[in-house]
Formats: C-alpha cells, sequence, structure tokens
C-alpha cells in the first residue's frame, strides 16, 4: 500500500487526504493541535474543519512531524502559502530524501515573490523533477461529500505526475497531468486575487456583467504574467485557470470570494479577518502578485485595484471608478 503524508490539517488538506485514503493509500496527517489529531484517530472526523464528514479508516493524524513523514512514497504541503518556508526549514530533515513533495498551496510568497514550488525547492533542497503541484477547482467542502470534482498534477517530470494521478485518482476525483508547473502555479495565486476582486463587486451590489468581466479579464491579466514567466497559455484555458478561477469567483464555499463581498459591503479590513475562520491566501498573495508582476513589467491592473483596497484603505467605490476610466485599448494585444 502507497504510503503518503499529509502536513496540515485544514479543511483542504484533510479534504485530500481523505481522497488519498479513498484511493487506496494508507495517509498520515500530521497537525499542529493535539485536538484535532485525537478527534481523527478517535472519532473519524475533523470537527473544527470539516464536522459532520466521516474520514476514512486508513487517514490517521499525528502532530510528530517524523512519524508523519515516516517511509512517506509522497508528502503532501498544504500548510498557509506565506508559513510554508518556515515550517520546511522544521520538517525538511524528518523528510525522506527521495519523497515527492506535492504542494497544494495557491500563493506567491511575500518579499521574495516566489511560487510555492520554488520555495519547496529552496527550503528542501529538493530536485524540481521530484517537486509537483496540484491545483484545480477543487473546493474543499465538495470533495468531503464526495462530490465529483477534477484537478491538474504538474510535475517537470511526467512520470512523477502520473505516478500522483494514480494515487489520487477515485470515483469521485479525476486528476489529469500536465508538465507546466509554472502555469498551474499561476493559475491558482492569481485566482484568489480575482475571487477577492468578484466578492468586493458582489458586496457592492454589481451585477453579473461586471463579474463576468472581471472573471475574463482577471484571466487575461493571469495569462500574461504566466507568458512572460515561460508558461503555456493552453494551461490557463484548463483546469488549474479558467476551472479553478470560475469555481472561485461563483461560489460562497470560496474564502476569497467571501472575504471580497465582506469587504465590498464595507467591512473594514480588520472586521473582515476577525469573521474569517481560515485562511484567504488572495489577502496576501494579492501583494506578492503584484509584485512579481511589477518586477517583469507586467500590466495588471484588477491585481493593483485589490490590492488599493484591501492594503492601501482606498474604497471599493473609488477603486472601481479608476479602474473603470483607465485609458481605452484593443481587448486583444
Amino acid at each position: 500500500m502507497t504510503k503518503a503524508a499529509v502536513f496540515g490539517s485544514g479543511s483542504w488538506g484533510t479534504a485530500f487526504a481523505m481522497v488519498l485514503a479513498d484511493a487506496g493509500c494508507d495517509v498520515m496527517m500530521w497537525g499542529r493541535r493535539g485536538e484535532i489529531a485525537e478527534a481523527v484517530n478517535s472519532e473519524r472526523t475533523n470537527p473544527d474543519y470539516l464536522p459532520g464528514i466521516e474520514l476514512p479508516e486508513n487517514l490517521r493524524a499525528t502532530t510528530d512531524p517524523a512519524e508523519a513523514a515516516h517511509e512517506a512514497e509522497f508528502t503532501v504541503l498544504a500548510v498557509p502559502s506565506q508559513t510554508l518556508r518556515g515550517n520546511l526549514a522544521l520538517w525538511s530533515g524528518e523528510l525522506p530524501a527521495d519523497t515527492v513533495l506535492v504542494s497544494l498551496m495557491k500563493g506567491i510568497e511575500l518579499g521574495t515573490a516566489k511560487r510555492m514550488s520554488e520555495v519547496v525547492a529552496e527550503s528542501a533542497g529538493a530536485d524540481p523533477r521530484r517537486i509537483a503541484v496540484l491545483s484545480g477547482p477543487n473546493l474543499a467542502k465538495e470533495i468531503a461529500v464526495r462530490q465529483p470534482a477534477a484537478s491538474v498534477v504538474a510535475c517537470q517530470d511526467e512520470s512523477v505526475a502520473k505516478r500522483i494521478q494514480a494515487a489520487c485518482h477515485t470515483p469521485y476525483f479525476r486528476p489529469y497531468t500536465n508538465t507546466d508547473v509554472v502555469g498551474c502555479e499561476l493559475g491558482g495565486a492569481v485566482k484568489n486575487v480575482i475571487g477577492l476582486a468578484v466578492g468586493i463587486a458582489t458586496g457592492m451590489g454589481l451585477g453579473d456583467n461586471a463579474k463576468g468581466s472581471l472573471i475574463t479579464r482577471g484571466l487575461a491579466e493571469t495569462t500574461r504574467l504566466g507568458l512572460v514567466l515561460g508558461a503555456d497559455p493552453a494551461t490557463f484555458a484548463g483546469l488549474a485557470g479558467m476551472g479553478d478561477l470560475v469555481a472561485t469567483c461563483s461560489s460562497p464555499l470560496s474564502r476569497n470570494n467571501t472575504f471580497g463581498t465582506n469587504l465590498g459591503r464595507g467591512m473594514t479590513l480588520e472586521e473582515t479577518i476577525a469573521v474569517t475562520r481560515q485562511t484567504a491566501e488572495g489577502v496576501k498573495s494579492c501583494e506578492s502578485v503584484l509584485d512579481l508582476a511589477q518586477r517583469h513589467g507586467v500590466d495588471m491592473p484588477i491585481t493593483e485595484t485589490v490590492v488599493s483596497i484591501v492594503h492601501e484603505g482606498k474604497s471599493p467605490k473609488a477603486a472601481l471608478k479608476d479602474l473603470m476610466s483607465r485609458s481605452a485599448k484593443a481587448e486583444v494585444r
């Protein structure tokens, strides 16, 4: 039986651990909090993040990184993106030398503007050919109740992507493979920012025309940045691009969408953070995504607008006026 470790016991880490277990893997999940590990092991549930969901018998939990990582063929990383580097500094000595590192994280690191796979390579000293990312329209609560979903496993080494694909393929979870790691990661990171923008529009009471425009032009921003960084443009028309973007921008289950909605309704950043239990990656990553774009001379006006609202205190109404007043141009350049 394939052994897999999942580092992170939040909603997505737990849901993907379920997928691996349902696919036949022996799964050990690491979490910081002993009470969650105890509940997983004794009650077969994660009461804080997926209450009411019964977890498979071949999914166990621990607070000991060494126990989680022991003999793991796959090590899945499902922690908030801005904590990854610090966590890997603590964990890397426990990870098997040949384990495949799989990132579920959708963010860009603040300060360095690095993608998560780049942070993994640096912090764990891992060859990029054994670092993979999984991305797609994967709302954790839907997957936890085994509703159908598809995703993309991307790795420079296609044979590694196929191994992960086999390890997480279930009747309700259909993974595809790709070798475009850059495109898949950018799609996942930038869609959180666009999700915030669409949420803000919803909170302001704007209609479907506005939201459809934000989604479409948000995809254009993502593609522009991706092309400069060497991504395959076809990736952005797929599950890790358009698929994830649509799910995030249309579902109240999306943390970023909900966070943006509260901002659009007039709540302050501090008030919105206070009522948000889990990490909305776009809140911090909007700054690092903009940083990455500016380093490469890529124009990303929606991302810039989100940063101005979230971190610079600009009112959504004023930000909308400025965004709509930009100079007219051709759609395709």
